[in-house]
């Protein structure tokens, strides 16, 4: 069985507090950091965008020292699991955005871990992304105040049903909470509250505001879709074709948004008088969804690929009282796994994971002590979406594997073990020069070999959500988290997506555990066998089954007992759920269950189990 280490933070912070000094903590800078959602390189107007206009984020950059060779994952999950524990993808268990594999293992210290037991505030608010149940919530890993939605989007399978940007239901520390405006403008002023509050309580604070925009869909405010459908009439596009023309338009017009809120979070701090102790860094979790469709900032690719304009992404670190050299661009290959062990360096906080980081600290380039070293070499390796498999899979995409991973050495980068590009000669990555540089190829591949020979024991071992313990009872699985098969949004529900798929659990105490299968979440309360009130297929389910490892029960059907590896019962007209209850001992399990026709041929699993312990 695996143990979960939970450390409490009224535990361990009056340890913290006296081992650096009271006044020490006070004295520490603030630290923001806002981390955009599929916002490429390229959708800045100071990196030369053609269209939208960033005045804020333009003149943030301005006042930055400016990571021009800077990379992230491809895609949302990795990103996001790098930038809070400075560990690779494949070592900290976050390598998808869905299926099982966005859970980021639970043993490693978060940097909200390591700042609460510095003394300071942490906060969330916007898109965490590593993990939807306990043990992996933000609440669960060192945030203090959150507010959040769950997985990949606004629209999820877990997130409350019908959210659509604008008056949505979040979940503030644990529980659903209904908030009024646009999410982007939510989670800033969210944010900029939890700020006054922790500057009231003489506490320096961390601040993570992950938004979910630009991510689709794409939904924006009206203002920001008028000013960017005039900024398109003076525009070189005219003759753009008019359904991509109105999907970049709202694309952009979210990254406005975005530019606005950045620019009230500058006044905010300039008021306060916070902005000279305060380290401000801006930045994205991969590259853009649009770009090689209008402007890509000179790179190909985009988010979910290996090539540069996937993952090549801005990185702005601003702090005026922090004795950084004058800003400027910096070189050399940089990437989100340095950004923790920068800020434990920075901010000096006192931590036994320093050792441990895949990235390093960016503090001696900042204070233009030194240059980035030239011969660094980074490895950029993620999992795929399993498309295709309707079922689980050994053979699925969000395995993570060895020739999935990109090797970035100076100008070099090495895809897949089979393409070489040279971006000093061909930024455009349009010819594959492998044949041509042998013993360069040789040097990037033999450090692909040894990354992935440390971390091929880990990578791929799936993370167990708990149920039954106090932190989280009852509480709500999704497909969201079914191992090895994508099911992630509610359109797919709407449409009865036809997959079955299996959880990973942890039995955190032995007891009676009720399971209530569901084809619709409870907030909108439909039966099992007829289309929601706003719409979608309605399936023909006429039983439902429930497994539990290899546990073998005995049950009845048409009078007749017979052993069935699971449990099953009919479903009646008008039934919105079925629960099954089952003596449960501590430890792992997986749990799998199953929506049949009246011929007993399986249409789906239950999208939704709702698990408690009695």
């Amino acid at each position: 069985m695996k143990n979960y280490i939970i450390v409490y933070l009224w535990v361990i912070l009056p340890f913290a507090l006296t081992a650096c000094g009271i006044d020490e903590v006070k004295d520490r800078p603030n630290v923001i950091i806002v981390m955009t959602d599929d916002q490429g390189y390229g959708e800045l107007s100071c990196h030369g965008n053609p269209i939208l206009k960033t005045p804020n984020l333009d003149e943030l950059a301005r006042r930055s020292l400016r990571f021009n060779d800077y990379h992230a994952a491809p895609m949302c999950t990795p990103t996001r699991g790098q930038l809070m524990t400075g560990l690779d993808a494949a070592r900290n268990g976050a390598i998808n955005v869905s299926s099982g594999r966005s859970l980021l293992r639970p043993e490693i210290s978060t940097m909200a871990d390591m700042f609460a037991e510095n003394g300071y505030h942490t906060g969330i608010f916007g898109k965490w992304h590593l993990g939807d149940n306990y043990p992996f919530r933000p609440e669960d890993r060192g945030f203090q105040e959150t507010v959040w939605f769950p997985s990949s989007h606004i629209g999820s399978v877990p997130d409350f049903w019908g959210n659509n940007y604008f008056d949505d239901t979040y979940i503030r520390n644990g529980r659903r909470e209904s908030f009024t405006g646009y999410c982007t403008d939510i989670f800033f002023k969210e944010a900029m509250e939890f700020m006054s509050k922790s500057v009231k309580a003489g506490k320096p604070f961390l601040t993570y505001i992950p938004t979910n925009t630009p991510h689709g869909p794409l939904i924006a405010k009206e203002e920001d879709i008028i000013a960017l459908e005039a900024a398109f009439a003076e525009s070189d596009f005219l003759d753009m074709e008019q359904g991509l023309k109105n999907s970049l338009v709202r694309y952009l017009a979210m990254v406005r948004n975005i530019d606005t809120n950045m620019g009230k979070l500058i006044k905010y701090l300039e008021k306060e008088g916070l902005t000279e102790n305060t380290i401000l860094i801006f930045t994205s979790d991969n590259g853009s969804t649009h770009g090689p469709r209008y402007f890509n900032a000179g790179m190909r690719g985009m988010k979910t690929e290996l090539w540069e304009g996937g993952h090549r992404v801005p990185c702005f670190i601003s702090w005026p009282e922090g004795g950084f050299s004058a800003p400027r661009d910096i070189d050399g290959l940089t990437q989100v796994q340095d950004i923790l062990p920068t800020l434990v360096d920075l901010c000096q906080l006192n931590t036994h994971a320093s050792d441990d980081f895949d990235g390093i600290s960016l503090a001696p380039f900042l204070r233009g002590e030194m240059e980035v070293p030239q011969d660094r070499i980074l490895v950029i390796n993620y999992s795929r979406m399993p498309i295709g498999y309707n079922s689980a899979s050994p053979y699925s995409q969000s395995i993570l594997k060895r020739e999935s991973g990109g090797v970035l050495w100076k100008r070099w980068r090495l895809l897949e073990d089979r393409e070489l590009y040279d971006l000093a000669s061909d930024p455009l990555q349009q010819t594959n020069v492998i044949d041509s540089y042998p013993e360069i190829a040789k040097k990037m591949r033999s450090h692909l070999n040894d990354w992935c020979e440390e971390v091929k024991h880990i990578a791929n071992v799936p993370q167990r959500v708990v149920i039954g313990n106090d932190r989280e009872n009852p509480m709500m699985l999704t497909a969201c988290e079914w191992l090895d098969v994508f099911v992630d949004q509610q359109r797919q529900i709407l449409n009865g997506t036809r997959k079955t798929g299996y959880w990973e659990l942890e039995v955190a105490e032995a007891g009676e555990y009720d399971f209530e299968l569901r084809r619709w979440p409870r907030e909108i309360d439909t039966p099992l066998i007829e289309e929601s009130k706003i719409g979608g297929e309605a399936l023909p389910i006429s039983r439902a089954r429930l497994s539990i490892s290899n546990i073998n029960h005995f049950a009845f059907e048409d009078k007749k007992p017979f052993m069935f590896e699971g449990l099953v019962k009919t479903i009646e007209p008008g039934q919105t759920s079925v629960t099954f209850t089952v003596h449960l001992e501590a430890g792992p399990m997986a749990l799998q269950t199953w929506f049949d026709d009246k011929t007993r041929e399986t249409i789906c699993s239950a999208y939704y189990v709702y698990v408690r312990r009695k």
